[in-house]
């Protein structure tokens, strides 16, 4: 039986995510040797999430599905407010195969209708990613969310090449859609822009 306000906030965040114009699914393929499987994320994730775990691998099989194998993720947690225009913070760490692990940071302004607060534990899957410097740049999506209490969500944001799907697993109430992007740094920042 599934949940209406998760298959809502799917949907949604579905849509969003479709909204890249001129993705090409085989530009976005990895080597297996420096990406990782759909059950190493999975797994990752299930010990990171816990209990939500049904969620995250219905939307890690969606992704992997839809952009292939990532050659990094975050796991990290954040937080994120919106009265039409809104904001968002977060930090976690950057997990890499052929680099050491890292601290990151991101931040990011939205603007649309959406109204409400959560508070999520995000795990940002990332495509195309030469090294860890590509990553700090601003990254721009259209995200959606219909929740109340808690729900899980997942768009899509680019920037150049590299492509990010972050996964949220949210507590809070949240309804809309906006525009947003996402900027990464590897100090902690409380400009958003």
């Amino acid at each position: 039986m599934s949940n209406p306000i998760l298959t809502r906030r799917a949907l949604i965040s579905g849509l969003a995510g479709t909204t890249l114009v001129g993705l090409n699914q085989g530009a976005l393929a990895q080597s297996s040797q420096s990406s990782f499987s759909g059950r190493e994320v999975l797994d990752n994730g299930h010990r990171f999430f816990g209990g939500t775990s049904r969620g995250l691998a219905t939307l890690v099989e969606r992704a992997t599905a839809q952009w292939g194998r990532p050659n990094a993720y975050i796991l990290g947690q954040e937080g994120s407010g919106a009265f039409i225009a809104g904001l968002r913070f977060g930090e976690g760490t950057l997990f890499t195969k052929d680099q050491a692990d890292r601290k990151v940071f991101w931040q990011g302004p939205s603007l649309g209708f959406d109204v409400g607060g959560d508070g999520a534990r995000t795990m940002v899957m990332i495509y195309q990613m030469r090294n860890a410097d590509d990553l700090y740049n601003r990254f721009v999506g259209v995200d959606g969310s219909a929740y109340l209490v808690a729900g899980f969500g997942m768009t899509a944001m680019r920037a150049g090449d590299v492509v990010i799907v972050p996964i949220r697993s949210g507590v809070g109430a949240r309804l809309g859609i906006n525009a947003s992007y996402l900027k990464f740094t590897p100090t902690p920042t409380w400009n958003p822009f």
